[in-house]
């Protein structure tokens, strides 16, 4: 008996199949360099990531920079087009708390907490290009089985001595 192969019920789309590949990418590069070493490779694209989000919203937005009040909005934002789901928990002078109910890796990051460094790179370079300065902490993360997220943007040098230091580079 022969099934026509493009009806099989195989689920795969292209977003499936990126998500698969950068687990499998990220689970190899922990396994032979470390989380460490994973990390500081999955920052180097956050970085470039971030540098490329931060130009698209000030272009569409007609700023040279983004005022505090609107990074929050910034982020939320751009993590809900790629279909996270994070909201704001807190917003003062000195830090901006989010909440997390969905990864956009979906269930791909599991076990992959290197994949995290993507979004405090983002965060980071978005908050200190537009700001001067941003500390970013992951301070819980569905990748290591926390039911969600919660990360915490320090503004301001002695904010806070844990996370990721950013500052900008114009």
């Amino acid at each position: 008996m022969h099934q026509k192969i493009e009806a099989l019920p195989i689920a795969l789309s292209r977003e499936s199949f990126i998500q698969q590949l950068l687990r499998h990418l990220a689970g190899a590069l922990q396994d032979v360099v470390g989380l460490g070493e994973t990390e500081g490779f999955v920052s180097l694209v956050g970085q470039k990531m971030g540098e490329e989000l931060d130009q698209r919203y000030r272009n569409a937005l007609h700023l040279d920079r983004l005022e505090r009040e609107q990074i929050a909005s910034v982020l939320v934002d751009l993590k809900r087009r790629i279909e996270g789901d994070f909201y704001i928990i807190e917003e003062t002078e000195e830090k901006i708390v989010l909440g997390n109910r969905a990864c956009p890796f979906g269930d791909y990051v599991l076990d992959r907490p290197a994949l995290c460094m993507m979004t405090s790179n983002v965060f980071g370079v978005i908050a200190a290009e537009n700001l001067g300065y941003a500390r970013v902490s992951i301070d819980e993360a569905i990748a290591t089985g926390s039911p969600q997220c919660r990360v915490t943007i320090y503004l301001n040098a002695d904010g806070a001595d844990e996370g990721r230091e950013y500052y900008a580079t114009s």
